[in-house]
């Protein structure tokens, strides 16, 4: 798709705008759009973003309420793979891992590392298109409140429990 402005790039900017009801769909090339003032915001490299992720997660205290197990006592920077020889703290420099077996020898470090990308959450569900009917989008967040409910049900966190009831019902 050509740039609607100069007709002569490859459109790579796409902007919807809805007005008043009226969808409006304006599609750009990176230099019309640096021209009318429009913030493009390029993507952050992975190892840029695991770095700034390893850097902030030294510093996050720790849930008061959570004591640690015996693998999550040890430190992360004390951490060594046996296969390849790799510790964590290389790992934070260059943000690749050596082998497979480093995912189980420092599965408690990277799982607080995920769950801080992830907004808390340590598994990846995935996007309902936002072109689906109204229905399977309330289909789909029942099923995850259900699972909510039944993670809240196994910690004994009986209130939260109650309020993803209450919002299942009214979806329902």
């Amino acid at each position: 798709m050509q740039c609607q402005h100069c007709k002569q790039q490859a459109a790579t900017i796409h902007l919807t705008e809805i007005t008043n009801g009226q969808r409006q769909e304006t599609h750009l090339c990176e230099d019309c759009a640096q021209q009318q003032g429009l913030a493009i915001k390029n993507q952050v490299p992975i190892n840029e973003l695991l770095s700034t992720l390893l850097a902030s997660q030294g510093t996050s205290p720790q849930s008061p309420q959570k004591m640690p197990s015996q693998e999550e006592a040890t430190p992360p920077s004390a951490l060594a793979c046996p296969a390849c020889g790799i510790t964590f703290d290389e790992f934070r420099k260059e943000t690749l891992l050596g082998c497979p077996g480093d995912y189980e020898v420092f599965k408690a470090p990277l799982l607080r590392i995920i769950e801080k990308a992830q907004a808390g959450s340590i598994s990846h569900c995935g996007k309902v298109p936002a072109r689906a009917p109204s229905d399977n989008k309330r289909y789909v967040k029942i099923l995850n409140l259900r699972k909510e409910l039944q993670s809240a049900i196994n910690n004994e966190n009986y209130e939260r429990a109650a309020e993803i009831r209450d919002r299942i019902e009214h979806l329902q």
